[in-house]
């Protein structure tokens, strides 16, 4: 009896205790990362960066978003269901610049901090921006254009979704370099391709059709993301095109990488989307801790070719080790 009461005795002072440290304090911070997609190695790489973080701070990491790139629905029902989870922070990459706004006001009332990545939305919820500067990511794709092209030309541009905040400025970037080059003339610029490779794919058979680059009418083409990219250098292959048609593109994956190799693709505008991931998730745990972070981080840009893509870092842009974080 003796024994027993003691034991009781020692929980009476030892449970309190850890209930009044425990609460949202004393457990660990869990941060959702909510992605665009998450079929595409860009979201991969950043869920890689994530994990890194979140070992080195000791904080969870939650990824979760939709499967394709443009449903909103789906992101936004994602979002929600966080939100009502109770997690601590929420690293977002809106598909949309503005039909996020609702739900991320949402989760700061709910007292959950927002970071966004990859995109900007139209609200100042967000403690922070960790992206690449588009508008200057797509003049890089417009002044390597240039370049190659030597001044002169007809270009296409293969557009992605509206509502895509990111590629609609690596859109006007490209656009406003190009503007610096009076002897190329861009032929076809209000065509998108949607989220998937597949409709990337068969909107760029059109554009190839339409603008008779067979005929030799086309000089350049440029995309703005991975899955506009790899659809193009499906449609000019299949078009035995590759090659022939000065192509810019953007991201990497191993068949844009081969492209590279193969001389079907004349540069790649290089993101560091394992950065985002990292910075994303440290700058969000930064400010949960009462630090103070900037309203906007650049994790910066590169153009890769053929010659430069052995450099270490530019290699490592094009492989990174997922594997080390993700497996």
């Amino acid at each position: 009896m003796r024994r027993t009461l003691i034991v009781a005795s020692i929980l009476a002072v030892l449970v309190p205790s850890a209930v009044g440290c425990g609460g949202k304090a004393s457990r660990t911070t869990t941060i959702a990362v909510v992605p665009k997609g998450t079929t595409h190695e860009f979201w991969k790489s950043v869920h890689a960066g994530a994990v890194k973080a979140g070992r080195e701070l000791g904080v969870d990491i939650l990824w979760q978003g939709p499967l394709k790139e443009d449903d909103r629905e789906d992101q936004i029902k994602v979002v929600d269901t966080l939100v009502s989870r109770g997690i601590d922070g929420l690293l977002l990459a809106p598909l949309d610049d503005k039909a996020l706004r609702q739900p991320v006001a949402s989760a700061v009332r709910a007292g959950i901090a927002v970071v966004t990545f990859d995109s900007k939305l139209e609200s100042d919820d967000p403690v922070s921006l960790v992206s690449t500067s588009n508008l200057l990511a797509g003049r890089l794709a417009g002044l390597h254009m240039g370049e190659i092209l030597g001044g002169k030309g007809h270009v296409i541009m293969m557009r992605l979704h509206e509502g895509s905040a990111s590629t609609t400025d690596r859109e006007q970037g490209f656009m406003d370099a190009i503007a610096t080059f009076p002897g190329i003339t861009v032929v076809s610029s209000n065509q998108f391709a949607g989220a998937l490779a597949e409709g990337a794919y068969r909107v760029g058979e059109n554009l190839l059709a339409s603008t008779r680059a067979a005929d030799g009418a086309v000089q350049g083409i440029f995309t703005p993301n991975e899955s506009t990219t790899f659809g193009m250098l499906r449609a000019l292959q299949n078009a035995g095109l590759a090659g022939k048609i000065r192509f810019v593109g953007f991201d990497s994956s191993d068949k844009l990488v081969q492209g590279l190799k193969d001389g079907h693709i004349d540069g790649l505008v290089l993101q560091n989307p394992f950065a985002m991931g990292y910075i994303g998730v440290k700058t969000l745990v930064t400010h949960l801790r009462g630090g103070k972070v900037e309203k906007f981080i650049d994790t910066g840009a590169a153009v890769v070719t053929l010659k430069n893509m052995e450099q270490p870092d530019i290699k490592e842009r094009l492989r990174p080790d997922l594997d080390k974080y993700l497996k």
